[in-house]
């Protein structure tokens, strides 16, 4: 009986500090500013799969001429994608199609992109889209930027 007691103590231990090194690490992420919720698809093919796969959940965050990337479901504490802003091409949006729906947040919008001749696919609230296409077109004077 003590050790069914112990056990169970130290697993619920191991849950509570793990929960909190999860929400320590979301708030060391937002500390700076300059972040929203974004769900970002990887070098996707030509004709993408609208059936929801491939799409991970995270968060991105502004960092000067970078934008970077974290999982949410990590506890990295150094970005999971990195893409400067002179290098992102926007090619077109979208609304969520089928089971896409499902798999991303219910406000989100699909933005369709290339970073250094990588297809990437980034889902996000419109407010979000509307300072992540600010953030593209403030670009200094002399950069080369291609929103759509």
């Amino acid at each position: 009986m003590v050790l069914a007691l112990t056990v169970c103590g130290i697993v619920v231990l191991l849950v509570v500090v793990g929960l909190f090194l999860f929400g320590l690490r979301r708030r060391l992420i937002q500390r700076s500013g300059g972040t929203f919720d974004c769900s970002l698809r990887w070098d996707v093919p030509e004709k993408p799969d609208a059936g929801g796969k491939g799409w991970s959940y995270g968060v991105a965050r502004y960092n000067g001429d970078r934008i970077e990337w974290y999982r949410v479901f990590s506890y990295a504490l150094r970005p999971r994608r990195v893409m400067e802003r002179a290098a992102i091409e926007v090619a077109g949006r979208r609304l969520p199609e089928g089971e896409e729906e499902l798999a991303l947040l219910s406000d989100a919008v699909i933005l369709a992109c290339t970073h250094r001749g990588t297809r990437l696919e980034l889902a996000m609230s419109e407010d979000a889209l509307t300072g992540f296409l600010a953030w593209l077109e403030a670009a200094p004077p002399g950069q080369r930027v291609n929103v759509a």
